[in-house]
């Protein structure tokens, strides 16, 4: 399985921006659309909701890939 360490500058960032930001999709709206697939699980939970807040702590996965978030600094 592939991981990205992604660096969280602010408090959260949504679940679609956070696909575009760790270049998994060219924009917000494709994000949008690969959580509508049911292709995104939060903390081993699947997740529907585009805009979810997405916090530090947080892991990201998305097929073989697996996103940690962490605090910036």
């Amino acid at each position: 399985m592939q991981r990205i360490r992604f660096e969280l500058d602010r408090d959260h960032v949504e679940l679609n921006q956070l696909l575009k930001l760790a270049g998994l999709c060219d924009s917000g709206g494709m994000g949008k659309a690969i959580v509508a697939s049911g292709a995104v699980c939060v903390d081993g939970e699947v997740e529907l909701r585009k805009t979810c807040k997405i916090r530090a702590g947080q892991t990201v996965r998305l097929d073989d890939l697996e996103i940690e978030v962490v605090a910036a600094g």
